[in-house]
């Protein structure tokens, strides 16, 4: 059965599929920088070797009990066997056509900017078809591994395949994030929004853009998922150039001031508010 779902569905179900996994981060998040250039690479699953996908480090430890975001590429006509995961994931397509289905289903190809979910415990294959594919993987708990069909389980959350064009982007003006009229849009991914609740969103950047993020959470991280963006902490910080694939995490109270020559998404996962200006 194909998992495609609208975006409009996928938050109508969230408050559910969020009580899965961990509603909160008791991490706290630093001020930090990972520009594309400085990605740690190794293997997706080790004991593979240059059969698995390659696997980046953006924060966390994924082979630990703990939050995680990492990057993961696939070579051209990469097919993975049907397995499952211990753990739920979600992830964006960053570059490339990737498929993430059950064995049966007929291929789903989402582009770069496209999102899903995959609970754990469901079995699934997960495929690639162009030749530079790249997504950016979040998980709440850890460690991220890959298990036999035979391990199956149903937890209770159900998968979500998003489209990029399924997306449903809103003025962020609309829901009070930004402090001055401007083209910012928003579109939410999943968690939940009430206090201190784990959430995450694409914040959308138009060309041109400058301003300032407030991070109002312990726990700010941002992915660079398109464009690129230039970023410092202070005005007496240090200034990066952050294309995609780049992350930086933030501290509670901390200002970031950005500006953004063409248009820029950027996954954003926090503990609550921020505020854009």
């Amino acid at each position: 059965m194909k998992k495609r779902l609208l975006i409009a569905l996928a938050m109508a179900i969230t408050p559910f599929i969020s009580a899965q996994t961990p509603t909160t981060d008791s991490t706290k998040s630093v001020n930090e920088v990972v520009t594309q250039d400085n990605v740690e690479w190794g293997w997706l699953n080790p004991l593979r070797g240059d059969k698995s996908p390659a696997a980046g480090k953006l924060w966390g430890d994924r082979t630990k009990n703990e939050p995680a975001g990492f990057l993961v590429k696939f070579k051209k006509g990469f097919a993975s066997p049907e397995h499952i995961h211990n753990i739920t994931y979600r992830g964006v397509v960053i570059k490339g056509l990737l498929h993430n289905d059950d064995k049966n289903a007929e291929r789903q190809w989402l582009p770069a900017g496209s999102y899903w979910q995959q609970p754990a415990g469901e079995a699934h294959i997960t495929a690639a078809d162009s030749e530079d594919n790249m997504a950016f993987l979040d998980i709440q708990e850890g460690p991220y591994l890959v298990q036999p069909t035979s391990e199956a389980f149903d937890n209770g959350e159900r998968p979500v395949n998003v489209d990029k064009t399924n997306l449903v982007w809103l003025n962020a003006n609309d829901i009070e994030w930004v402090s001055e009229k401007s083209n910012v849009e928003t579109a939410f991914l999943w968690g939940s929004h009430e206090r201190n609740q784990l959430r995450a969103t694409l914040l959308k950047l138009p060309a041109g853009f400058k301003g300032k993020i407030k991070n109002l959470s312990p726990n700010f991280r941002a992915v660079v998922i398109s464009g690129g963006i230039s970023h410092q902490f202070s005005k007496k910080g240090t200034k990066n150039q952050l294309d995609a694939p780049s992350y930086f995490g933030a501290e509670e109270n901390t200002i970031s001031i950005i500006s953004a020559e063409k248009e820029t998404v950027l996954y954003i996962r926090s503990n609550g508010e921020f505020k854009v200006k």
